[in-house]
């Protein structure tokens, strides 16, 4: 009877390690903040001020851009275009794409290293990322424009937190405040914000202000950063992270006020959205997203009744 007895230690054991382990694995993927967040929403009511992300429903699905075999990366809405702007990083190009995902024109970049993200700031300019030197590269772009070579624009590098192929993923800008907002995807995860580039009055002598919050941006309840989207009409920030398949909403504060699953089954999706790398919102509200390698999607809100 003793002998069958033993065991019993190593049960208790293998039971402890595999609690260990899951409690570990849970922290890592950020599930138990994200947990009590939702906890926290169903007895909160919906601020009036909250874009209400888990509203949006997908209207187009994961959509192949046609003629495009690179990986997209970063989105950004052209209101005075009308049109959307991605970026690829293997065969760099700044490419136009119509409202529904499709190409309307391809611009080559040169010397622009691994271009990341890029932002409309206003009419013809534009700001892209180069994710190893952490530069942010301010471009003109005509109509006409072809080809757009960094030797010819105006640049900044913030050099902070180098580490790899985990730099600057994200931009945002707020032309109300003058601030662009810069996501660094990871290791550790930050969102800066910087005030004065890119720079307007060329004439002028002007400083860069950069400002980060690792303590808030600590308690943000994903794994990774991978685009940005600033919303003027609340003055909310949308985080979008690839590994959490999620999209945050934050406030003027930081703090998160709704999120936007992209898991099969949610929003109405049919599959889980593959990789997440971009996304963009336009006057109406309607938000684009793009996922490598090329596919394109649509999400709308519902007419309120």
């Amino acid at each position: 009877m003793r002998r069958l007895a033993r065991p019993k230690p190593l049960i208790l054991i293998l039971t402890v390690i595999a609690l260990v382990v899951l409690v570990a694995i849970g922290q890592y993927m950020r599930l138990f903040e994200r947990a009590w967040f939702n906890l926290h929403t169903l007895w909160q009511p919906l601020s009036s001020e909250s874009i209400g992300l888990d509203q949006y429903r997908v209207e187009i699905e994961a959509r192949v851009i046609d003629g495009l075999d690179d990986d997209v990366s970063a989105l950004t809405f052209d209101p005075v275009r009308k049109s959307l702007f991605t970026v690829t990083n293997k065969n760099a190009e700044l490419i136009e794409l119509s409202l529904d995902g499709r190409i309307i024109r391809r611009i080559s970049l040169v010397g622009f290293g691994d271009p990341e993200a890029v932002e409309f700031i206003s009419t013809d300019t534009y700001v892209i990322t180069d994710e190893h030197q952490q530069r942010l590269i301010k471009i003109h772009l005509e109509k006409d424009t072809t080809f757009l070579d960094a030797a010819d624009a105006e640049q900044m590098t913030l050099g902070v937190h180098m580490s790899g192929n985990k730099g600057f993923e994200g931009l945002a800008y707020d032309s109300v405040g003058k601030r662009l907002f810069v996501a660094k995807e990871r290791d550790p995860m930050l969102i800066y914000e910087i005030h004065g580039f890119p720079h307007f009055k060329p004439e002028k002598t002007y400083s860069v202000h950069v400002i980060n919050n690792p303590k808030r941006d600590a308690g943000l309840f994903v794994r990774d950063l991978s685009s940005l989207q600033y919303d003027e009409r609340s003055g909310h920030l949308l985080a979008l992270s690839d590994e959490s398949r999620l999209i945050l909403e934050l406030d003027v504060d930081g703090r998160p006020l709704s999120t936007m699953s992209l898991s099969k089954g949610r929003q109405g999706l049919q599959k889980t959205v593959p990789q997440a790398e971009g996304i963009a919102m336009d006057d109406d509200g309607t938000m684009y997203l793009v996922s490598e390698p090329n596919l394109f999607y649509v999400f709308k809100k519902p007419a309120q009744p």
